[in-house]
Parts: C-alpha cells; structure tokens; sequence
C-alpha cells in the first residue's frame, strides 16, 4: 500500500455524510476549493484504535471553517462518529485521518458565496511522517526562502489549505538539497516552524519555542508544552532569532503527522539528541497509547 497512488486504494470515504467506495470519492475539476483554496483540513492520528484528542481536531475544523467564511453543514458529534465508525469500516487500528472541507462548484470566479459546502473523511495507516531510521539520529533540515506570512495578510488561526503552499515549495527544495524538512522564518525574520510541524529548542534544561502569534499553535504543540510543565521543565514562548540557534543544545519538531521528531541539523547549526528530547518523546508516545 506504501507505494500507491492515493486515488488508486482499497476501502471507503466517509464523503457528504454517506460512505463510498474509496475511488469513488472525487471532485468535479471546476471545484472553488481546487482554484481558490476555499478549503480546511486536520490532520490527525489513532493509536490502538483511538483517535488522539479527536474532539479538539473536530473543533478546530469548524473554526478553521469560520476563518475562510463558511460553515461546514455537520456537528461536531457527527464528525466526531463518522471518524470512529471509519476507522471501524477501514479495519484500522494505527492511522492516520484526513478530515477536509471545501467549497464546491456551483460557482466559479473568486466569489463563490452560495457553493455548496462538501466535508470528506479519510483513513488509511501511515506509520511515520519522516524515515525511522533519520528520526531516531534526528533529522536534518534547510533553511527555507519563503516566509510565514503577517497576520494581517494571511488567515493563520485557520488550518487553510492556501496557506501550505509555501510549505510545500520550501519542503521540496530542501528533499532537493537532501535534507528532510525546512526551518520557516516569519516575515520579520524570526524563527517561527517548520514546513508542517512546530519547533522547540533546549538550553541550560529549559525549553524554548517561538510564540505562535503568525502560525498555528498546534495541538500536539500544546499537548508536548503540557507534558514538559507536568515533568517540572520550564518552558519559555517567546521571539526567537535564527542567529539564537548556535547556542541551543537540542532540538525537536511536533505535530500529528511529526508526533515529537529530534533535529539534528537546521542549515549551519548542530544539536544533540539529548534525554530532554527522548523523554518527550517517551511522555508522548506514552499519552497517545493511553488516549490522553
């Protein structure tokens, strides 16, 4: 299954409220979401059969949806059981999900006012965001050209599609030049996140993370800086220069796909992967396993 094409695959789509064959999920080629990027998603794992903080991805979908101007016509409670009853169709247990939202094609232009509203559900299994054997070394990552954007240019509180475009530019370029991801300054210069995953750094048994107030505060953000204060670690938000990473000792990424990833390298600078990093590592793989 790794090597084939996703639109190619056996099982089902939870699409528009009904369940239909994996390959009959499609979208007309006039679609607003495809042209316009009038489109949200979550990106979420199940460990053992449950989803991690699936509420929270529900309603961060919702909100994301309210960002770009529309409603998505399902409840949290239907989504939130679409997804279990999905991942009991697909016979998955260790998954990977993709909710997405957009507008269709009723209308074609940059107003699109009264298309209808489509929401899709995907699950297949997908052990690991990045190669095993560089996660355990940490991974290495480029510097990227392109900039998060200001706020007051870009709907950052939503997880929008449009948005990830840079992303993958920048991704591309640094598998390019061998490297697994690429560090994301914002547009003042400041470090602010890697291509799909958010970034903390350790020094002196402290760690540091960008405040995100152009990106987004990811869940598994969250949840990793809850982890770390229960274990007595303090952890700083605040601005963070890229000329600041000669001085950090670690280095790690989270997000669902990344879950916590050790960094090795970002560009000229090196880091360890220390036991701060390991034991996050553990304290996360240890709160998915547990439903937390």
């Amino acid at each position: 299954m790794a090597g084939l094409p996703f639109d190619q695959r056996d099982g089902v789509i939870w699409y528009d409220g009904e369940f239909v064959p994996w390959t009959d999920a499609k979208v007309h080629v006039l679609t607003h979401g495809l042209h316009y990027a009038s489109c949200v998603f979550e990106g979420e794992r199940a460990y053992g059969g449950r989803i991690f903080k699936s509420g929270e991805h529900t309603q961060r979908l919702h909100a994301s949806a309210n960002v770009l101007g529309f409603e998505i016509p399902y409840s949290e409670e239907v989504i939130n059981a679409a997804k279990e009853e999905l991942l009991t169709r697909m016979n998955l247990v260790d998954a990977y999900l993709r909710p997405v939202a957009w507008r269709g094609s009723e209308m074609m232009g940059v107003s699109a006012q009264h298309n209808t509203i489509h929401l899709a559900i995907a699950a297949w299994e997908w052990p690991s965001y990045f190669k095993p054997e560089e996660r355990l070394k940490g991974i290495r990552l480029d510097m990227a050209k392109y900039r998060r954007p200001d706020p007051q240019t870009a709907p950052f509180k939503s997880k929008a599609a449009g948005l990830y475009m840079i992303c993958t530019l920048s991704k591309h370029e640094a598998e390019r030049k061998g490297y697994a991801d690429a560090m994301m300054l914002d547009w003042r210069g400041q470090v602010a996140e890697a291509t799909g995953a958010n970034v903390f750094f350790v020094k002196d048994g402290k760690i540091h993370t960008p405040d995100p107030d152009c990106f987004l505060n990811g869940i598994t953000r969250r949840t990793v800086i809850g982890l770390a204060r229960d274990r007595g670690i303090e952890v700083i938000e605040r601005v963070i220069m890229p000329e600041e990473l000669e001085g950090f000792e670690q280095c790690f990424l989270t997000g669902t796909a990344a879950e916590v990833t050790p960094v090795s390298e970002i560009g000229p600078y090196s880091f360890t992967v220390g036991d701060m990093t390991k034991t996050l590592m553990e304290a996360y793989d240890a709160a998915v396993r547990a439903g937390k």
